[in-house]
């Protein structure tokens, strides 16, 4: 009787798909920011289902600005904001708070990344949240 070493073709079909499932899961969860013609912020908003969940956005901004970022909204649905310069180091000033707030200044020129996920701090929820950002 010959044994094979090799895994069946079954498992590695599946494998590939779950591969590609994942991929296209993670290439799908970032929003990009985009200001109106001669505006320099803009709201946004989105949905959070639990603390686990988060939302991701991406800002292109030019080297030299200022890129500010503020919770509006309902203040019983806190969030937190963290913002990745384009190196995808953490940027921004932190506090004892929720921080759901930040600012940068200088910024590097590039794709900034801001995700929002549910205060660590506050009671859970779930829904709508919304926040405003501003680069000049």
């Amino acid at each position: 009787m010959k044994i094979s070493k090799r895994p069946p073709r079954r498992a590695l079909a599946l494998l590939g798909v779950i591969l590609v499932i994942s991929s296209i899961a993670v290439a799908q969860t970032s929003t990009r920011i985009k200001f109106k013609r001669g505006s320099t912020r803009a709201t946004v908003s989105g949905t959070l289902n639990n603390f686990k969940s988060k939302r991701t956005y991406l800002i292109k901004v030019r080297g030299g600005q200022r890129l500010k970022t503020e919770q509006t909204g309902a203040a019983t649905r806190r969030i937190t904001i963290f913002v990745k310069d384009p190196y995808g180091n953490d940027v921004g000033d932190s506090d004892a708070s929720c921080n759901n707030r930040r600012e940068i200044a200088p910024t590097e020129a590039g794709d900034y990344t801001i995700e929002v996920v549910e205060c660590q701090k506050a009671d859970p929820w779930r829904g709508r949240f919304t926040f405003r950002v501003a680069v000049r």
